[in-house]
């Protein structure tokens, strides 16, 4: 079921709608005067399109930014030492998980009433046919689990990337701002078939990415089998946990480990693929991160947008610390001024600077 929601097919599907949340969103933080919490909106920008695009779930904004600040507390508190107290962050991770799930259970039966003006199948929809086909309805507690499990760049990255557009119509973001990139472009990067720029550069930058800012820090694995590891023996039945932050940091391939240099994945170097299990942002194994196409598809298109389309800049003076819990993320939540692009790569101005230049 899930091989077919994050399908070659499916993820055509999906694109179109992914690219438009993202330049919408992209939009509205140019249109900002103020600088934004990019840590903040990035969660909210990944909620959104999970919400409406993968799951077609319409609802409006007041209420889907109510459910993302529950999910918000319920991702802080997933952590939590199991002590189930007032006011303890386990008591208030199981009361999110719990309006989480209503408000899924809501949004299913509405969709599920709902089925007019729909022009592309979305998870959801490719999960309950899919049921069909192997004659069995899925119920509403088979849908809310199996759609939420749980409860349910430096400067220098972006010029070469901004040289690409420019002069480009079509790559540039007045082409893009009546429609979106063809499917088959994006799917291309997504397989490594595209242009040598987008091929060898993009996908270089998401795998640095990627690499020292890991989705997540680890994973829970339960031993089927008594096996030995460093002359110790791990007995069938313990439950291990392995560090993909702390692999990644150690694992004797990777050259300078603290430098961000996407050409460490270049064809030159490759240093990703001298060994099986030294590079694993979405896991290994059986067991390796299902929705990890759609996560790069994402990062890609959400990457060239913001060459396309935006210019950024830090709005402190120094870099924020990061911290590792509950996953790596920076403590400020990282404040960026944003500005908006043209198809010549030259800043738009709002309707106050423009005013302002004029008067000067």
């Amino acid at each position: 079921v899930f091989s077919k929601i994050f399908s070659h097919e499916a993820l055509e599907s999906y694109l179109p709608k992914i690219q438009l949340v993202i330049k919408d969103t992209l939009r509205a933080w140019s249109s900002n005067a103020e600088p934004i919490n990019v840590y903040h909106e990035a969660q909210k920008l990944t909620f959104r399109m999970a919400i409406r695009v993968l799951l077609g779930f319409r609802i409006p904004d007041e209420e889907l930014g109510r459910l993302f600040e529950v999910y918000q507390q319920f991702v802080e508190n997933v952590f939590s030492l199991p002590v189930d107290l007032p006011f303890s962050g386990y008591r208030r991770g199981i009361r999110a998980r719990e309006t989480l799930q209503k408000g899924l259970e809501k949004a299913i039966q509405e969709k599920l009433q709902n089925t007019q003006g729909k022009d592309y199948a979305d998870a959801l929809d490719i999960l309950i046919e899919s049921g069909k086909e192997h004659g069995k309805e899925l119920t509403m507690q088979e849908l809310k689990v199996k759609l939420f499990p749980g409860a349910f760049l430096k400067g220098k990255v972006w010029d070469p990337a901004r040289r690409n557009f420019r002069g480009r119509p079509e790559m540039s973001s007045e082409s893009w701002g009546c429609c979106v990139l063809d499917p088959n472009q994006l799917l291309h990067l997504l397989a490594g078939c595209a242009r040598p720029f987008l091929q060898s550069y993009l996908d270089c930058v998401i795998k640095e990415v990627l690499r020292l800012f890991t989705p997540i820090s680890g994973g829970y694995r339960t031993v089927l089998q008594t096996f030995e590891l460093d002359g110790f023996q791990i007995p069938k039945g313990w439950s291990v946990m392995y560090s993909i932050r702390d692999t990644h940091d150690t694992a004797p391939v990777f050259k300078d480990v603290d430098v961000f240099d996407p050409d460490r994945f270049g064809q030159g170097r490759s240093e990703d693929k001298e060994g099986r299990f030294h590079y694993l942002p979405f896991g290994g194994g059986v067991r390796t991160c299902l929705g990890k196409h759609l996560a790069k598809l994402f990062l890609k298109a959400l990457a060239i947008e913001l060459a396309s389309t935006s210019r950024f800049e830090l709005a402190t003076r120094t870099f924020p610390k990061i911290t590792l819990v509950p996953v790596v993320h920076p403590v400020d939540g990282l404040k960026v001024k944003f500005f908006g692009l043209d198809s010549n790569q030259n800043e738009i101005l709002t309707g106050t600077d423009a005013m302002l230049g004029a008067t000067v």
